[in-house]
């Protein structure tokens, strides 16, 4: 919006011609005109000599007038026209201002909507905001995305997580009422809960084997995480809308909002709340960390034991998800 005064007086010149003293210069000119045409068809004398004297202080007289006006015309203009502009452009810029204020701060960056695959745009700019962060925040079901994430990358960060108990049903429930809409009719709970169950525990594994691309992995697992995942980095922060009943698709709605804005200070005081809950089991991940010593851990939080060949087997399928995922998400490998 611009606070340029716009109308048919846009200078000095077209200032006067719009008052009272334009016409009377106006005036001034025609007269002198008449009476310097009169005077040359007069004979010369006294009374041309008037006439000629009349003429000439006239048009010195619209002249000297004209010329006064313009210079007041150009004064009056800059003492209060001017600053009336420039009064009316700052408080524009400041409107302006305030209204990306608020659109930073409550208003998306970027709107995702539901996909059945997928989305290589959604995927592409979540992979430059992760090159571009120190720090990964991931809160979800498996964390098995954001596994594979960091090994599609090259860099290295510090990691910290909130995913689901692979002993806990209730933390399964909820991801699988949202996949059971998606589901052919003839595929039962208790078969997604199985698969689910199967991802929270290859999530792990996962997260295990991405241990190389961060200085420090520090995952909290909970009995039951909230339904959407959230993903923050230095710059943004990402809301996948699980909890969308109305999603039509099996990858559902989601949100990117710029650091600094309330969502993203909402949800990195919330991830910090919910990371630092006492009631968790808490897991860290450091890139010297065994493959024994990871495998007594997991036992020791998930109630469950993980043989050599039960991890074997999770690897491999965690590395035919990164593969597919790398595929249809178009990141390459």
């Amino acid at each position: 919006m611009s606070a340029e005064a716009k109308g048919l007086r846009k200078n000095p010149i077209q200032e006067i011609f719009w008052t009272r003293t334009g016409l009377l210069l106006l005036i001034l000119v025609v007269v002198s005109g008449l009476t310097m045409v009169l005077s040359a068809n007069l004979d010369p004398g006294v009374g041309k000599n008037l006439v000629t004297s009349i003429a000439t202080g006239t048009l010195v007289s619209a002249i000297v007038g004209f010329g006064q006006t313009l210079i007041t015309a150009t004064a009056t203009q800059r003492a209060m026209l001017t600053p009336l502009v420039e009064e009316s452009r700052q408080a524009l810029r400041d409107l302006a201002d305030e209204y990306r204020s608020m659109n930073r701060e409550f208003f998306p960056t970027h709107v995702f909507e539901p996909t059945a695959e997928p989305n290589p745009a959604f995927n592409r700019l979540m992979m430059q905001d992760l090159q571009s962060t120190r720090q990964y925040l991931f809160r979800g079901f498996s964390g098995r995305h954001a596994a594979a994430r960091l090994l599609l990358s090259r860099s290295e960060w510090e990691f910290r997580g909130v995913v689901a108990d692979p002993a806990n049903t209730s933390g399964i429930s909820g991801r699988a009422r949202y996949l059971i809409r998606h589901s052919p009719a003839n595929v039962d709970v208790d078969t997604i809960q199985a698969r689910l169950h199967e991802e929270s525990r290859m999530g792990l594994v996962g997260l295990y084997l991405a241990r190389s691309r961060c200085s420090r992995m520090e995952v909290t697992v909970i009995s039951d995480p909230p339904l959407d995942r959230l993903e923050i980095f230095d710059d943004s922060v990402w809301v996948t809308l699980y909890s969308d009943a109305h999603a039509p698709a099996e990858y559902p709605r989601t949100l990117r909002f710029s650091e600094g804005s309330f969502i993203y200070n909402m949800e990195r005081a919330e991830f910090g709340r919910i990371s630092a809950s006492r009631h968790a089991h808490h897991l860290v991940i450091t890139p010297d960390l065994s493959r024994q010593e990871f495998i007594a851990r997991f036992e020791k939080i998930t109630n469950s034991r993980l043989t050599e060949e039960q991890f074997l087997e999770l690897n491999q399928q965690f590395y035919e998800f990164l593969r597919e995922f790398s595929v249809t998400a178009e990141l390459g490998s």
